[in-house]
Formats: structure tokens, sequence, C-alpha cells
């Protein structure tokens, strides 16, 4: 499995649209060779750089998992769900560390169930729903600093 965007490559910079410094949008990823057997797909974009311990920048799930698939920039895929980013707010929250060069992870999960989470559940919850459901996981690594 596989986790790409057109916007960055892996280890590279993030563009500044995905950014407070502009648009604030999340980039356009694309999931390629989804295992047999998953029923839905999680992703979960996190700061483990930050001051104060892991920032969570977005997290999403109940993803229908077709191959070749794209979350497009500034769109949530229909029936697809939105958990509460660290700032407690609802959707993509992009990188703005307060200083240095920081990795932001897009981590995709590819699951066995689909998940029975409400709007707005936390990065914590989340992972305890995925748990004993991870066929696989991919991970794609942009790098931001202003």
């Amino acid at each position: 499995m596989e986790i790409l965007s057109c916007a960055f490559e892996h280890g590279g910079k993030i563009p500044d649209r995905h950014t407070c410094k502009g648009e604030n949008t999340n980039p356009t990823l694309s999931f390629e060779d989804i295992p047999e057997g998953a029923e839905t797909l999680a992703l979960i974009m996190d700061d483990p750089d930050a001051p104060m311990g892991t920032c969570v920048h977005w997290i999403i799930w109940n993803i229908k998992p077709e191959d070749g698939l794209k979350v497009e920039e500034g769109v949530i895929p229909a029936g697809a769900i939105q958990g509460r980013n660290s700032s407690g707010m609802l959707g993509y929250s992009g990188p703005c560390p307060p200083y240095g060069t920081h990795r932001y992870y897009f981590k995709l999960y590819a699951l066995s169930k689909k998940l029975k989470l409400k709007e707005g559940a936390s990065k914590e919850e989340l992972l305890e729903a995925m748990e004993g459901h991870i066929i696989e996981k991919a991970t794609l690594i942009g790098l931001y600093s202003k």
C-alpha cells in the first residue's frame, strides 16, 4: 500500500498553500495498492516535532478503499468522517510550526471493518477503534518550516 501526493514528494517540503501561511487546505493525496479485504481506510496527520508533544493536524476515517483513490485538495471524500485536531477543531489544520523544520506524517491505515465512531472523535479514540483491525499501514512524510 502506498500514500502519495502530487503537492510534494516523500521527505519533501509541503507547499505554503497547505499551511497556515497559505490557504490551509489539505493537499491532494492518492492511495495505491490497497490490500484485499480492506473495508475502509483511515488517515492520521500529525507532527511529532511539536514543542508540547505530538500535534494532531487531521484525522479522517471510513474512506472508501478504492485503489488509486484521490482525496482532492480541500475536499472530504463522500461518506468519510473527520475527527478533532489538536486545535479542537474538526478537519484539517495545516503545518504552522513556531520554529525550525518539522516533520508531518500522513499515516494511512487499511482496516478490516468500517468504524463506528462519531464525528469529532479524538486521535486516541480512533486508534482504539482501529485496534485489531489494521491490515496494512503506509506513511508519507512532508517537511515544513516558516
